[in-house]
Parts: C-alpha cells; structure tokens; sequence
C-alpha cells in the first residue's frame, strides 16, 4: 500500500513541477513575443525530456532505493506526462479564453501565411481555414493539446525508461521473498 501511495505522490509532485515548467516557458516566450514560433515551441519537448529524465531518477533514487524496472519507470514518467498535461492544459485555456484570446487569430494567420507559401490558391485556403476555424476553439484545443502531449510524454517515457531502469540483485530480490 504505502508503494502505491509514494508513486502517487511522487507522480503528482513531478507532473505538478513539470506543468509549471511548462507554463513558464510558454509565459516566457509570450512575453518575449516569440509564442507562435513553431521551432521554439518544440523545446517544451526538451523540457518533458528533462523533467521524465529528473522525476523518474528521483523517484527511483528516493523513493524505491535505487532500483526501478523498466515498467515501473513507463508507468511513473506516463503519470508524471499526465499530470503535467493536464495542468499546462487548463493553464492554456485559461490563456487563450481570458488572458489573449487574439493568439487564435495570430495563429490563423501563420496558417494564412504557410498556404501562401506553399502556393495554394484563394479558395483552397479559405476552404482549409474555414475547417481550421472549427477546431481554432480554446477548449478543443487545449483538449487535442492534452492528448498530444500525452502521445508523445508516453513516446519520450519509452525511450527515456530504458537509460532510467536499474534492476537490482535478483538473488537478493529472491531471497527477500522467500523470507517475508
């Protein structure tokens, strides 16, 4: 009982650090301006990187004694994505409903901007911003968002889990079983 419960406390403490990462590189690249750079943007998959790489060290270090499988650390950075996600999600709605609600119509315009280069004619960009119009909602985005997030928070937790897994002695593992 008391495993599960410091899996969920460690889980909700490093997605808790991790959102809030999250949000302050996203207030960061807001306040400098640079919020619709899609290359910029692509460094908070730097910091999920980080942050799996750190919470599932620290959780395994501090709280396991230094051993964790390979599944056990899946499972703790997926948690850790998941918490993560969620509050840099409700942060982003929040954002996007109360605090900037004219970033969906910068975004639109980067859209606009990208068809022009690819040379699409008048009506088949209206045609396609007329289909992103109906997804360019705060909630729907930042639900698609979560999801996105998850996908590839659990992407990066398989990769990262195979350098973060440290089994221990299976004698002594084996022993300690035979004796409880």
């Amino acid at each position: 009982m008391n495993d599960k419960s410091t899996f969920w406390k460690a889980s909700i403490t490093n997605g808790a650090i991790l959102g809030i990462a999250l949000i302050i590189f996203s207030v960061l690249l807001y306040i400098l301006d640079l919020s619709t750079n899609k290359w910029l943007n692509y460094l908070s998959y730097l910091i999920i990187i980080v942050g799996l790489i750190w919470s599932t060290k620290t959780h395994r270090d501090n709280n396991l004694g230094g051993i964790i499988s390979y599944g056990q650390a899946l499972g703790f950075g997926t948690m850790v994505v998941v918490i993560a996600a969620l509050i840099s999600g409700i942060y982003g709605y929040i954002f996007m409903k109360y605090i900037d609600p004219s970033i969906i119509d910068k975004i639109i315009a980067l859209g606009e901007e990208e068809m022009i280069k690819r040379g699409m004619n008048d009506e088949q960009i209206e045609m396609a911003q007329s289909m992103q119009a109906k997804f360019m909602k705060p909630g729907l985005m930042n639900i698609i968002g979560f999801f996105a997030i998850v996908l590839w928070g659990f992407v990066l937790a398989l990769i990262t889990s195979i350098f973060m897994k440290k089994e221990g002695d299976p004698y002594k593992t084996a022993m300690q079983n035979v004796e409880e």
